[in-house]
């Protein structure tokens, strides 16, 4: 998947390089992919001189940017956020939210930033599922070598209101991590969120793949684990999990 392939889409010298997405946001729309940045980036936002995130494509309305300082001000007060936008119109919509700590900027994946400076994140939210599948290689590498030193890229897709998320960490070294992220409840089976998948891995959802044999064996989990519903659909997800690393999944969070 960190394979790098030539750029499929170029732009004229000075533009932005990308294309606009469809806008489509909503507030807490991001809720558990912030949560999860705040709780496994919190060394590199504490190591950080002056850590700058940047929201980036984050769509008709700035809520999404709004919320993220919010998180990461829980981790580190002095953070500061940038919401990136290719669409000039949006980026004129969001300034009247600008305040001490957060800004908005007209741009791409060369996310400009004032001075040069490199974030220590980009979260890039439901930005690349209209893309072409052999195009994200090189958006990722792009974005990666914009990040500071220990820097981190979030990438994935959710619902329209934040129920099921799935999403990549990458750092400059290449994806470390995939998770899956939900309100449980809203869920008939873990194989369910293949519909959220990251546009890196939803065309790899057939058999043979990694990603699918995962989720084949998260649900046998799942089902394995149904006297735990009793207890509550929390834990029952924890139950399957718990069976997926006895398994040999590497799985490398525990409940909080």
């Amino acid at each position: 998947m960190s394979a790098s392939v030539p750029p499929q889409r170029s732009s004229p010298p000075g533009r932005p390089i990308g294309s606009a997405t469809r806008g489509t946001t909503n507030p807490n729309r991001l809720r558990r992919m912030d949560r999860w940045i705040a709780a496994a980036h919190a060394p590199a936002l504490r190591r950080a001189e002056a850590p700058i995130a940047v929201d980036l494509g984050y769509g008709a309305a700035p809520w999404t940017a709004v919320e993220l300082l919010g998180r990461l001000r829980t981790v580190r007060p002095d953070a500061r956020v940038v919401g990136v936008e290719i669409d000039p119109d949006r980026v004129a919509a969001a300034r009247p939210y600008r305040r001490e700590g957060l800004d908005f900027a007209h741009g791409g994946f060369e996310v400009p930033l004032p001075d040069g400076a490199r974030p220590t994140l980009i979260r890039a939210a439901n930005v690349l599922r209209q893309y072409d599948e052999d195009e994200v290689a090189d958006v990722w590498r792009r974005l990666c070598a914009r990040l500071a030193p220990g820097g981190l890229l979030v990438e994935g897709t959710c619902d329209e209101i934040g129920r099921r998320h799935v999403w990549v960490a990458l750092t400059a070294h290449g994806p470390r991590t995939v998770t899956f992220a939900a309100r449980l409840g809203s869920l008939e089976r873990p194989s369910d969120l293949a519909e959220r998948l990251p546009k890196a891995l939803i065309h790899r959802n057939v058999p043979g793949e990694p990603v699918h044999t995962f989720l084949r064996d998260f649900d046998r989990a799942w089902a394995a684990a149904a006297p735990y519903a009793a207890l509550g659909a929390r834990q029952r997800w924890i139950r399957s999990a718990e069976a997926l690393r006895a398994a040999g999944w590497p799985l490398v969070d525990g409940p909080r």
